[in-house]
């Protein structure tokens, strides 16, 4: 089985090319409909979803948004910023 929504944090341990490579090479290519990428250390997300160019956000000032999966689901990702 595979699930419809993958979400990954990123690690210190981890690399953020590593991991864009596992959202697109194993994720998306196995079925999942929509994986994020979130990136707590540069404030960075990263959204994918089945079809579509994956999508950038390059700062923690915006929104993650489910759609259209899962339509009304949002993650903020200002309640993340550290300070």
């Amino acid at each position: 089985m595979v699930p419809g929504f993958v979400m990954e944090v990123r690690s210190k341990s981890d690399t953020v090319a590593k991991l864009k490579k596992k959202m697109t090479n194993v994720w998306m290519a196995n079925g999942v409909q929509l994986a994020w990428l979130i990136d707590s250390h540069s404030q960075k997300a990263w959204a994918c979803r089945a079809a579509l160019p994956v999508d950038e956000l390059p700062n923690f000032d915006s929104m993650l948004s489910g759609e259209p999966l899962l339509p009304g689901f949002e993650l903020d990702l200002r309640d993340l910023k550290g300070g």
